[in-house]
């Protein structure tokens, strides 16, 4: 700094007007360039902080949706293992087979068993309550994040409806026709009756339903835990 006054000053005595407006313009771009390049350093590095949170968080919603994935894929399984052994019921009841009489005894107390993923997903809902949805660039995932909050509260609202189905219907017609601790049907003129096997096909339609959200929520999961992948650099 002490050249360049030395040297405006020099300019000053000289008397050339030219060279010291020169100077000086050369001055001034000499100081706009420093400006800009200290403003993109500092972007620069404001950018390199957002990445990596922006990255932390994806990776962070990839652990949720996996432990959520890993629930999910449990509680499938067991709507399906009892889906199955309804059907079947269905099918004894229907044909009126009362040879099989003793199985169907044991499914019918089976009929209280339903799946519950309880679960409410929240990830979406905190990324926009605390403003950290701006740090996410990719559109994709942030949508994909909001269709599986979406499938979670229908996902819950169907087994709150299994749940009030079973508990203010089916245990209301099982109790009085069933010995629990055995599974012995003792009014079996009731158990085959289409009144009872309404009951029977009314928690198959909710289980199949259940499944089918099931299946969309695990699909999504995979769909946006891909594209977290690309984001990560991560492949397979």
């Amino acid at each position: 700094m002490k050249l360049f006054r030395s040297f405006r000053q020099n300019l000053i005595k000289e008397g050339n007007l030219k060279k010291y407006l020169l100077y000086a313009v050369g001055e001034i771009l000499l100081v706009m360039i420093g400006i800009s390049l200290a403003f993109q350093v500092s972007n620069w590095d404001d950018n390199r902080i957002k990445k990596k949170a922006e990255i932390r968080f994806y990776e962070n919603i990839k652990v949720q949706i996996i432990d959520d994935k890993e629930l999910i894929e449990g509680q499938k399984r067991y709507n399906n293992f009892f889906m199955s052994q309804f059907k079947y019921a269905n099918e004894i009841i229907e044909t009126n087979d009362r040879s099989k009489i003793d199985t169907l005894g044991l499914i019918v107390r089976n009929l209280s068993n339903y799946s519950d993923f309880d679960k409410e997903g929240n990830i979406y809902e905190t990324m926009v309550n605390s403003g950290q949805i701006k740090l996410l660039q990719n559109h994709e995932i942030v949508n994909g994040i909001r269709e599986l909050e979406e499938l979670y509260h229908y996902m819950n609202r169907m087994e709150n409806i299994h749940y009030d189905a079973m508990m203010n219907h089916v245990i209301m017609a099982v109790t009085h026709v069933l010995k629990f601790s055995t599974g012995e049907i003792k009014k079996p003129d009731e158990v085959f009756t289409y009144k009872f096997q309404n009951n029977v096909i009314v928690l198959m339609q909710v289980m199949r339903e259940k499944n089918e959200i099931y299946s969309k929520a695990l699909n999504e999961i995979e769909r946006v835990t891909k594209l977290i992948d690309e984001e990560l650099g991560i492949h397979p």
